[in-house]
């Protein structure tokens, strides 16, 4: 699955894009492989932070329900809330 954060999310991760397996078939799996893989560090906001408050977009569909499974879905986009209009 290719994960591609923006934002703060971005920051947080330290990244902007990677490829990660979760362990299971679900949207929080995939956020909890992120986490495992992007420990809070120093000086940068806490990359849980970010994705509590974050947009989920799969295949470029917005996601409301985190338990959703990915099926054959390629890319989670995480959109935290962006500042102006």
């Amino acid at each position: 699955m290719l994960i591609r954060y923006f934002g703060a999310a971005q920051a947080a991760a330290g990244v902007a894009q990677e490829e990660l397996k979760p362990e299971q078939d679900s949207i929080n799996a995939v956020l909890e492989a992120a986490l495992a893989a992007h420990p809070d560090r120093d000086g940068h906001p806490s990359l849980r932070s970010v994705l509590e408050r974050s947009s989920l977009l799969l295949d470029e569909t917005v996601i409301r329900n985190r338990d959703q499974r990915l099926g054959d879905a390629k890319m989670l986009d995480v959109l935290p809330p962006f500042a102006g209009g």
